[in-house]
């Protein structure tokens, strides 16, 4: 049965449009699929395939050390990575009106919806780089250039930009408009006008001696601080954003590489830098996760979490008066917020949150909520009980109040044991702070030997004084599938009065005495058990 959707149009009829309608459209540079895929996300509605940047995110210059073969693999990429047109920057593509008449071909062929072409020599070289002592192409040549262009060319609406450097090239506005006529008559579909001043009086006098003879594209990298009313005053058809998105990344991966060099660890750019989730997304992976379901045999489930989120949180006094301490602001967004970013960071989505104290005020997207309705005359065990009805198997189970990041969850779900605990190493920090904590006596305090060897618990205690502690337990407990099974077990068969004393640490005690094997893994800091004032202040740093 035919569909009553309308069909979309073509890449290259939505460029030409672009490039044709009344109001001035934006082109924002990409260099890669990824690129591409953020420009189009934030919103642009076409994009430029730059020569420049390509070139640099090859490690080459910017003077057709990358052969066309080479961009047009990229620019391949980039278009199967999005759904609005691209402009290639064709440079002088790449020979004479043979090379031309292939690059068209080829572009067509891969979904490229046009192609801009400068009238330099090839080899050429950045516009920017000694502009005016650059040799100008033919004219006549290019123009020829052109119509081979437009000759070979299959689909009618497929866009070819001319680009005048006579400007750059130092030859004055007579030549750029001389030349500019000549692509116009050959069947350039726009003329691209470039300027390395840095103000815009050249592209506003060539604009004024033109008229709409043909639409003309501008790329104000130089003469950025013009306001774009001027652009859209003057009549330009399409503005080019040209190379900063690259220029950005640079930026950005200059300074990390700096971070890491110096701190030889992740710590301090991990939590800056996109997470592992947003490159996935990027990706495709959740089409990918819909079409695993489809086509293959199912899986085991998903990695999952439970936040223990019943308790009042007294400590914190009027803060939570009117709701529980999961939900008192941190950094401008509530306690439970930031833990299921991290979680989801770590690429943990199935959520459950067990609420009490206020349910009502308890709120969060895209979590599995359930009730302990009898918070105040019992403890954590009794709240793990109401969320084991709700779901079983393998989990990570943390506080409601506790702060961490990712990585945390991250290597709790990476080991194979079925019961494995997060350790702060540094636990006399902890202690300095003056408050109950839960420390741990393990096999083996946190050396170097340690990441070789499995180190397991020992004993949990609230003394800071007893002989032997390695550090403090951070509130999380990875179970597997089996080690989920044995707690459920474990809690089942309490009678009610055990049940409603019991405590996380009661039950790690519990399995250890029974012969169960507890493993840990060490982390020095970053986290927090927010207890106090302090606490909520020096939470922002989890922001």
């Amino acid at each position: 049965m035919p569909s009553n959707r309308p069909a979309t149009p073509k890449k290259t009829t939505r460029l030409r449009e672009l490039v044709r309608r009344k109001d001035i459209a934006f082109l924002m540079e990409a260099h890669n699929g990824l690129s591409a895929k953020i420009a189009e996300e934030a919103g642009f509605d076409g994009i430029w395939g730059s020569g420049l940047s390509i070139s640099a995110a090859l490690g080459v210059r910017d003077n057709n050390e990358a052969s066309w073969t080479q961009v047009l693999e990229v620019v391949e990429f980039m278009a199967d990575a999005t759904t609005v047109p691209i402009l290639l920057d064709g440079d002088t593509g790449y020979g004479n009106f043979n090379s031309m008449r292939r690059l068209v071909r080829k572009l067509e062929q891969r979904g490229v919806a046009g192609v801009c072409i400068e009238d330099k020599l090839f080899p050429k070289t950045n516009s920017f780089i000694r502009g005016t002592a650059q040799p100008l192409a033919d004219a006549d040549e290019f123009a020829g250039k052109i119509r081979a262009a437009k000759e070979a060319q299959d689909d009618p609406d497929f866009v070819v930009v001319a680009r005048v450097e006579a400007l750059i090239a130092g030859h004055g506005m007579d030549e750029a408009l001389r030349r500019a006529e000549l692509y116009r008559v050959a069947g350039a579909d726009a003329i691209l006008i470039h300027s390395a001043q840095r103000n815009p009086s050249e592209i506003l006098g060539f604009k004024k001696e033109w008229g709409d003879r043909l639409p003309v594209v501008i790329v104000p990298t130089k003469y950025y601080t013009t306001p774009t009313e001027v652009f859209r005053e003057c009549g330009f058809s399409v503005v080019i954003w040209a190379n900063h998105l690259m220029r950005s990344a640079i930026t950005t991966m200059q300074a990390t590489a700096k971070q890491i060099f110096v701190d030889q660890h992740l710590r301090n750019v991990e939590e800056k830098v996109a997470p592992l989730q947003e490159v996935f997304r990027l990706q495709g992976e959740k089409e990918l996760e819909q079409a695993e379901k489809l086509y293959l045999p199912k899986q085991g489930a998903p990695a999952r979490a439970v936040v223990l989120a019943a308790s009042r949180g007294e400590e914190l006094g009027e803060l939570t008066a009117e709701r529980p301490k999961a939900m008192v602001p941190i950094a401008g967004k509530p306690l439970l917020e930031h833990i299921l970013a991290s979680y989801r960071a770590a690429g943990i989505k199935d959520i459950t949150v067990v609420r009490g104290y206020k349910k009502a005020a308890v709120e969060a997207a895209g979590v599995t909520f359930v009730d302990n309705d009898d918070y105040a005359k019992t403890q954590e065990i009794a709240s793990l009980k109401k969320a084991f009805a709700a779901a079983e198997g393998a989990c990570v189970v943390s506080y409601g109040d506790v702060l961490f990041k990712k990585y945390i969850a991250q290597k709790l779900t990476d080991h194979e044991g079925d019961f494995v605990i997060a350790v702060d190493a540094q636990w006399q920090d902890s202690n300095n702070r003056g408050r109950l904590a839960d420390y741990v006596v393990c096999s083996r305090e946190n050396t170097k030997r340690a990441l070789l060897d499995d180190v397991t618990l020992r004993d949990i205690v609230n003394d800071p004084d007893r002989k032997g502690i390695n550090g403090e337990w951070m509130g999380l407990l990875k179970l597997s599938d089996r080690g989920a099974k044995v707690v459920k077990e474990t809690v089942d068969a309490l009678d009610a009065p055990g049940l409603a004393s019991l405590k996380m640490t009661d039950l790690l005690r519990r399995l250890v005495t029974a012969g169960h094997t507890i493993h840990v893994v060490y982390s020095t800091g970053d986290w927090l058990d927010v207890d106090s004032l302090d606490d909520v202040l020096t939470g922002s740093t989890f922001s």
